[in-house]
């Protein structure tokens, strides 16, 4: 009886001492053997991994893939200049455009820029000071190709630009609905900052609406901090669809580098110039030759003025068309056709909107009495090269 027990504790033993070892060294044997449950589980999980080539939730791949082949770089040379744009040493807002890239070979300034092809037909929309002082324009895809291209017109008052090329099969980029776009709302700026090559940043609209900002005389910017620098100006802004928002157009910076402020011309306003240059090949606005002054409440106060919106007209041009309908300086404009004016960029932005040789009627404000006046509309004359002006 004694042996059985000794054969039967040593039986345990070993057993016990070979389950300590196959569950140290090959834990797998166990569970291969009593674990059935375990396998429907994990074949579960690995169902439900995503494929290697899935993109992740938080990609915009798809967006930069519908708009990089659209948006090109831009290359311009032209003669030597002594003076530079007064852009170029502004310490509060500069135009990103060959602020750190003029080289300056045989007599030759290059610098750098970028555009986006708006039609298959080969136009291209870029920033004025991308194009206005070239000699020579060079395009390249970003497919490799480049060509040469023509000046079709040109907007210095927002700073827009159409350009032409010549080239077979161009991807031209879908036009977005800036009108419809939020504070808050993801977008990707695309262009050739530094000359490394096309690049893609990502941020999110900070305003819309932006102006007083002193850069263009018609100020309607979508504000964005998406990074962009020298050589993305005349590029996208787009959507996370890949729709064009915006064209790049100015930051504010106190280096000439990113700060994270950059401001880009909406499609609601490119599109109108675009086409009208396309057109013909300039854009026509009205005006009426005055010079208006924003009411401060400082100037309310100092006027005796009850009323705290509108332009006062500091200034009428003789023999233009304020002038033979009778306006008078010292008058504050409170509405055209009807619709109440705020201050001076909404003046501004009504009155370019006019077809010249329409008679309209304006309100105005004349020693705290209301006179209407019927103005013949002109046409907007060039801007002064030399300098920008605020006359109307």
């Amino acid at each position: 009886m004694r042996r059985l027990w000794l054969l039967f504790a040593q039986t345990v033993t070993i057993g016990l001492a070979v389950w300590f070892i196959v569950t140290t060294l090959k834990p797998d044997w166990i569970s291969g053997t009593f674990s059935s449950r375990a396998r429907p589980a994990q074949s579960t999980v690995q169902m439900q991994e995503a494929a290697p080539d899935a993109p992740a939730l938080s990609s915009y791949q798809h967006a930069a893939r519908q708009a990089m082949p659209s948006v090109v770089n831009i290359f311009t040379t032209m003669e030597a200049r002594p003076q530079k744009s007064p852009f170029q040493n502004d310490p509060f807002f500069r135009k990103f455009f060959g602020d750190q890239f003029d080289e300056q070979q045989d007599d030759k300034q290059s610098s750098l820029g970028s555009g986006v092809i708006v039609s298959p037909q080969g136009y291209i929309l870029t920033n004025n000071h991308v194009v206005e002082a070239a000699d020579q324009i060079e395009v390249a895809l970003a497919d490799g190709r480049k060509a040469t291209a023509k000046v079709v017109g040109i907007d210095p008052e927002t700073d827009l630009a159409v350009i032409k090329i010549e080239l077979p099969n161009l991807p031209a980029i879908t036009l977005g609905h800036p009108e419809n776009s939020s504070v808050g709302d993801v977008v990707l700026a695309i262009g050739n900052p530094f000359g490394v090559g096309q690049t893609v940043t990502m941020g999110i609209i900070s305003a819309l609406g932006r102006n007083h900002l002193g850069i263009n005389t018609f100020e309607n910017f979508i504000q964005t901090d998406a990074a962009i620098n020298p050589g993305n100006s005349g590029g996208a802004l787009v959507d996370t669809n890949g729709n064009l928002l915006g064209v790049n157009t100015a930051i504010y910076s106190r280096t000439g580098g990113n700060l994270g402020i950059g401001f880009a011309i909406p499609m609601s306003t490119a599109k109108t110039v675009m086409e009208a240059i396309i057109s013909h090949g300039q854009v026509v606005r009205g005006w009426i030759g005055v010079e208006p002054q924003d009411i401060t409440p400082e100037l309310a106060e100092s006027f005796g003025l009850g009323k705290k919106t509108g332009a006062i007209i500091a200034g009428v041009l003789k023999g233009g068309p304020a002038d033979r309908a009778g306006m008078k300086p010292g008058d504050i404009l409170v509405s055209i056709e009807g619709k109440p004016v705020s201050d001076t960029t909404e003046m501004l932005n009504v009155i370019a909107q006019l077809t010249p040789g329409q008679n309209i009627a304006m309100t105005v404000l004349r020693r705290a009495q209301e006179t209407k006046l019927s103005i013949t509309v002109g046409k907007r004359p060039p801007p002064p090269r030399s300098e920008d002006s605020d006359e109307e």
